[in-house]
């Protein structure tokens, strides 16, 4: 980088993240503010918020996202990066347009933004986009001077978000006994979407049958088998499943689910599964819920034995990612070349979201891309480096 210590033009970092509830009471609640605008019912509400209410109401992506704005400041006070960190979420408190707002009137006017996915998807992209709009419009209505928000690039294949999983999936083989550990498959999981928000995922011209989220999802696959092969000697059978699918049943959806994926490995006689959950930064609700409860209980029904590798979380290495991407986007806007670290054959993701990016299921006014109402300053070109 041309100066690891400055961060011009950011003058702060937002953590933008999904949010969850902290107590029962909150539980339903939050599940109105995900869903708002579908008409599901006060008691689908309850039935689904089960979940939630079996670790007493509470999500723990909330304390993990406390968690990773600490390894943040650290890392940032630690390399002499003097930026502010914020955070808001999309369903919960501290909500967005809060956090924005006291941002603004402590005088930030210029903000990185981080959201905590990793992959290219409306749910995983746009819709945080969406929601810095909404927030940005509300705060104009208020009479506050706009900031410039401008969202950070996606880091699925940067090594800081990688390298962790890696580590995670060695731990987990050297958990299961001995006897099965070679043939173990490693099953990577992610959120499963509608097929039809998958094939339009990423920019226009990657549209087509799963889109930028199943090729991005599938490139990491590679990275964190390919890596396991070569530290281990052994070579894993892999496949990438989905879980956490939500929906009206005659709606496709991408799959297989892992459940489902679970019994087949066992009618195929594999002795046991590590599954990776690459799709998700930390281990929230989904993860908690849909593999260390639903697809475990699953596994011991087929008496498979299985494990479950960790997510980045608050990793130090993804910290100093997070770090590596604000410096690298503050370069890129001083009209500086930018080196970017980015593994695999991908390389690293566009910094501005063009036209067409990632379409929701209605036109709402996005932040932060080409088709921002707020305006936005194109990047200088930039040196890609694949690492």
């Amino acid at each position: 980088m041309p100066d690891q210590h400055d961060a011009a033009p950011y003058d702060a970092l937002l953590l933008l993240s999904f949010g969850g509830p902290e107590g029962p009471d909150d539980v339903v609640p939050f599940l109105r503010n995900v869903t708002r605008g579908r008409g599901i019912p006060e008691e689908r509400l309850k039935e689904v918020g089960r979940h939630y209410f079996q670790f007493g109401g509470v999500s723990p992506i909330n304390g993990q996202n406390r968690a990773l704005l600490d390894a943040l400041r650290k890392d940032f006070a630690e390399h002499g990066l003097d930026l502010p960190v914020h955070w808001g979420n999309r369903n919960w408190a501290p909500y967005l347009t809060d956090t924005l707002r006291e941002m603004v009137r402590d005088g930030h006017r210029r903000i990185a933004v981080m959201v905590t996915s990793a992959y290219a998807s409306y749910s995983g992209c746009r819709q945080y986009r969406e929601n810095l709009a909404a927030a940005l419009a509300t705060l104009e209505a208020e009479g506050l001077e706009l900031p410039r928000v401008d969202k950070l690039r996606h880091y699925f294949n940067h090594p800081g978000f990688v390298r962790p999983m890696v580590e995670g999936v060695l731990k987990s083989l050297a958990d299961l006994p001995e006897k099965v550990r070679a043939g173990a498959r490693l099953a990577f999981t992610t959120h499963s979407i509608p097929v039809s928000a998958a094939d339009t995922s990423g920019p226009p011209q990657e549209h087509g049958e799963g889109g930028a989220y199943v090729r991005q999802h599938l490139a990491v696959a590679r990275l964190v088998a390919d890596a396991v092969r070569e530290e281990t000697g052994v070579e894993h059978a892999w496949d990438l499943v989905y879980q956490s699918r939500s929906g009206a049943p005659h709606i496709p959806w991408l799959e297989p689910d892992i459940c489902d994926h679970l019994e087949e490995l066992r009618a195929a006689r594999v002795p046991a599964v590590v599954m990776v959950p690459i799709g998700f930064v930390s281990d929230h609700m989904e993860v908690l819920y849909d593999l260390d409860t639903e697809a475990t209980a699953k596994a011991a029904e087929l008496e498979l034995p299985v494990r479950r590798s960790a997510t980045v979380g608050a990793d130090p290495r993804f910290a100093a990612a997070v770090r590596d991407l604000v410096l690298e986007r503050a370069a890129a806007e001083r009209g500086l070349p930018a080196e970017r670290c980015a593994l695999g054959g991908l390389g690293p993701s566009h910094d501005l979201c063009p036209v067409g990016c990632c379409p929701g299921r209605a036109p709402l006014p996005a932040a932060a891309g080409a088709d921002s109402p707020y305006g936005h300053v194109p990047t200088a070109p930039t040196l890609k480096e694949d690492l």
